[in-house]
């Protein structure tokens, strides 16, 4: 194991380390233990090799942003927008999170083991976010594709003006967003939140979840729903 010690290195320094990853001659070793990272922002971005990071600590903003193949784990809270814009790979956050998580991510794995503020999985594009405690206003808005799972309760306006997303959620919904509806729990939906849950480490019964996703009657402006646009 690899370590880099925040309070003795920089965020530049870091970050170059990992980005040279695949070009490295030292051995098999694909692990790297970060520590004091002190809330610092943009830790471990960009990365592009299946290496394996630990953050031992809470992390700032975009911590994790554009991550494909890697697979990184926050022993503390995080900041906004962690793992925005995740192309692939893994993404585990040991406490809560800020506003913005998983925002646009295209693919791979986002785990919380707390709770996430305002907007989690603005705009998903195919990621799969799992928050074993609550969600804040607004989230899954403009969602596209991927599923959002949530084990706690979920706040307003819960995916408002999405596409093609799912929604799980276990606990309580304040509200739905403009074109957001409850939908059946049909036997595909409930083999993949089963995966879903599998893949966080989360024994739960899906059959305890209600599913939500898009009504479709914004797919085309129609004078009949201009209120809600």
């Amino acid at each position: 194991m690899i370590e880099f010690d925040l309070a003795r290195q920089t965020t530049r320094d870091l970050n170059a380390a990992l980005h040279a990853w695949p070009s490295r001659s030292d051995g098999d070793d694909k692990t790297v233990r970060i520590v004091n990272p002190g809330g610092r922002h943009a830790l471990a971005v960009g990365l592009n090799a299946p290496v394996d990071v630990e953050i031992i600590g809470p992390v700032g903003y975009y911590c994790a942003g554009m991550n494909q193949h890697a697979s990184v784990t926050v022993a503390g809270s995080a900041g906004v927008g962690i793992a925005e814009n995740m192309m692939s790979g893994r993404v585990h956050v040991k406490g809560d999170v800020s506003q913005s998580a998983g925002a646009t991510a295209h693919g791979g794995t986002l785990i919380v083991d707390g709770n996430a503020s305002a907007r989690c999985g603005i705009s998903m594009k195919g990621v799969d976010i799992i928050v074993k405690g609550s969600v804040g206003p607004m989230s899954a808005f403009m969602a596209q594709a991927g599923n959002l799972v949530v084990l706690g309760d979920a706040g307003e306006a819960l995916g408002d003006s999405l596409y093609e997303a799912q929604i799980f959620v276990r606990g309580t919904v304040k509200s739905l967003g403009a074109d957001c509806g409850r939908k059946p729990l049909t036997g595909e939906a409930l083999a993949a939140l089963r995966r879903l849950l599998d893949a966080a480490d989360v024994d739960a019964d899906p059959g305890d979840f209600n599913r939500y996703g898009s009504a479709r009657r914004l797919y085309n402006f129609h004078t009949d729903n201009a209120g809600a646009y």
